[in-house]
């Protein structure tokens, strides 16, 4: 078994336009100072990083290395998940997916979703340069409209739309691929990802592509009352990424699953601080350590309550108290009396 490493902290909830917020080297001594050991950043704004000069310039790739590394600091992963989202926009969401986009791409998808393409080319290519083997990122979708059918969907619909969703993404695994990487799907809903039957659906479309991964995050699954332990069970293997954020499932006899388009404050479900929500993170770290998850822990912050500056600071603490230090000997190895072939046949009768 291996120890997972962490804590990180995912920086995209935490920028801002006043300090320590607003460059690269400051969030991260913040970061540092507040027991973080990882950061993951996010590739759309270009105070953090330019997304095409990590991926064809290996000294500037360095350099941004090198800016995390003098706050004691390591890159965990690069994200990409507002332009991931961009791959596959069904057209009912092109206003409001538009503001993910440069400014010259917008109102035009095909050249939207042509930008976003090359922007996660880009990024198997900065991956390698930065030494990270793993990515995160959104799938988009097409799909997602029918999530609960009404008219029920034409035959065939679902088929359709993974053999297209992943005739879209195929060259970009094929390009992580080539640059030794894996690329993370977080699982979410909005995504025609959203949880492990549609993933299998996508897995199955792609001819079972080795780079088509999971980015872990049981917050998700708590609001779709999707049992996040037993998923690990299922996906371990294909989990190389993994956010620590909670959330907590309160349905009412007003309001479910679906919200009742509330804000975030009012819905039955909703995403809290660590520590706050119903995750059982104990269970969660348990079972990624049981199955050799070797990557890290990830703090994404997302709370409708607690104040950002307020969830990272107890954020670091709660994922180090979390993370199991491996055990190198069997808690009965004392009682063993070494191997020996023919005792061992004598105990069996033989």
């Amino acid at each position: 078994m291996k120890t997972i490493k962490g804590p990180g902290i995912f920086l995209a909830q935490f920028l801002g336009d006043t300090a320590p917020f607003n460059s690269l080297e400051s969030i991260c001594k913040w970061a540092a100072g507040l027991g973080f050991k990882g950061v993951q950043i996010p590739t759309w704004d270009v105070r953090m990083i330019d997304l095409q000069k990590a991926a064809e310039s290996k000294t500037y790739a360095d350099e941004i290395k090198g800016i995390v590394n003098a706050a004691g600091l390591e890159i965990t992963e690069l994200s990409t998940h507002l332009q991931g989202q961009l791959v596959a926009v069904h057209p009912a969401y092109n206003e409001l997916f538009d503001g993910f986009a440069p400014a010259d791409k917008r109102g035009n998808a095909a050249a939207r979703t042509e930008w976003a393409v090359n922007q996660l080319k880009y990024a198997a290519k900065a991956s390698r340069n930065l030494g990270l083997n793993a990515h995160a990122t959104f799938s988009g979708a097409l799909l997602w409209h029918t999530v609960y059918p009404w008219p029920q969907r034409p035959a065939g619909l679902v088929e359709t739309g993974f053999k297209e969703l992943a005739n879209r993404w195929l060259p970009i695994l094929n390009e992580f691929d080539a640059n030794g990487v894996d690329l993370c799907y977080e699982i979410h809903p909005g995504e025609d990802l959203h949880d492990g039957v549609s993933y299998e659906r996508f897995l199955e479309a792609t001819g079972n592509h080795n780079r088509a991964c999971l980015l872990y995050d049981p917050s998700h699954f708590v609001l779709q009352c999707l049992d996040y332990l037993e998923y690990i069970d299922i996906y371990h293997e294909k989990i190389k990424m993994f956010h620590v954020k909670d959330a907590e499932f309160n349905p009412t006899g007003r309001s479910g699953v679906y919200g009742g388009y509330q804000g975030w404050i009012d819905r039955p479900g909703r995403f809290r601080s660590l520590g706050d929500g119903q995750v059982d993170f104990k269970g969660v770290f348990s079972k990624l350590t049981q199955y050799d998850y070797s990557g890290w822990a990830v703090m994404e912050w997302e709370c409708c309550i607690k104040h950002p500056e307020d969830g990272a600071k107890e954020g670091a603490p709660f994922i180090q108290n979390h993370i199991i230090r491996v055990t190198e000997k069997a808690f009965d190895d004392f009682a063993g009396g070494g191997a020996d072939e023919a005792l061992n046949r004598k105990v069996l009768g033989l």
